[in-house]
């Protein structure tokens, strides 16, 4: 591929190498040559072993957990391929940390993902590619383009495979009121009802579910999230929808597996089927469960390289 007089390379750092394989297969080039290491102090040390001189190079990380040292990957080897002249660099992000940190929820609180984009630009990148923010304003805090993918085409193919021609038998359903627009665009997409979780959040990390708003009793729901973090809203609002609601089964679909200190144990106590989940995270093997269903984003990450190194418009794969 060489379109422009530029050619194109995809590099990665240590948090999905593996998606960064799939994008570049897709793509029919190799993954570029370097190396993320840390000294013996912990300070992390970037190596490019090939030139980028006047390349169109797309770095692939994750800043999911350990989040701050996956951003201080991404910082420095922006940093080394500014400093090698390399053409145009854009960081894929497909699952952008500290991005809950959007707003100031009290006094004196910063604004940590506004901070995480001025250093991502201050490093030397062009643009950003990333999917599925928690907030979409966060793409206003960054002073260079920022392309924003979304998972829903891929659980939504995903779920009509399953759905078949029986779509009045599902109900997709919100676990909460801050998810309604993803998943009315998403029972658009099933042509299926929608139902809500009403619910109250007594402390942090901790919810209670108190109505649903919406008909599930009979039906098989579908929950669909942008991120399942400690799992406690997902696993509430399964619950909820089978003893409150009359639901039959239980399915969940996420961008995002964060997955962080007591999710996996709740998922796999909870009248939750099945959960069908994106790479943007890699799940570590020991804490897969037999109820997850991964699916690949790298074909969308693919297509939307390959659409921004030919300056061609995004908007068909992130409407």
């Amino acid at each position: 591929m060489n379109f422009h007089g530029k050619d194109i390379k995809i590099f990665t750092c240590n948090s999905n190498r593996a998606v960064a394989k799939q994008i570049a297969d897709c793509l029919g080039i190799p993954v570029g040559k370097s190396e993320v290491t840390s000294f013996s102090d912990g300070e992390i040390a970037v190596s490019l072993h090939e030139s980028v001189r006047g390349s169109e190079c797309f770095i692939v990380q994750s800043t999911c957990a350990p989040v701050n040292d996956n951003i201080m990957e991404l910082l420095i080897m922006i940093d080394a391929m500014k400093r090698a002249s390399a053409a145009r660099i854009t960081a894929v992000i497909p699952y952008f940390g500290y991005a809950r940190q959007d707003r100031k929820a009290k006094a004196r609180d910063p604004i940590s993902a506004k901070l995480v984009a001025d250093l991502i630009t201050c490093a030397g990148a062009d643009r950003v590619l990333t999917m599925d923010l928690h907030a979409a304003q966060i793409q206003g805090f960054f002073n260079i383009p920022v392309d924003h993918l979304v998972g829903a085409q891929t659980l939504a193919k995903y779920f009509k495979e399953k759905i078949g021609d029986k779509p009045d038998d599902y109900v997709v359903v919100s676990p909460d009121l801050g998810s309604v627009t993803r998943a009315r665009n998403f029972a658009t997409r099933l042509g299926c009802p929608i139902a809500i979780i009403d619910k109250r959040r007594p402390k942090p990390n901790e919810s209670e579910v108190m109505n649903i708003i919406g008909e599930v009793k009979n039906k098989k729901v579908i929950l669909i999230d942008d991120m399942i973090d400690t799992a406690g809203t997902l696993c509430n609002a399964a619950k909820a929808v089978v003893e409150k609601g009359g639901a039959t089964e239980v399915y969940a679909g996420a961008t995002h597996a964060v997955l962080s200190g007591p999710a996996i144990d709740r998922i796999r106590d909870s009248v939750l089927k099945e959960v069908v989940l994106l790479d943007t995270i890699a799940v570590p093997e020991d804490r897969y469960l037999d109820k997850f269903t991964t699916l690949t984003i790298a074909p969308v990450f693919a297509e939307a390289i390959e659409r921004i190194y030919e300056d061609k418009p995004l908007s068909e794969k992130s409407e």
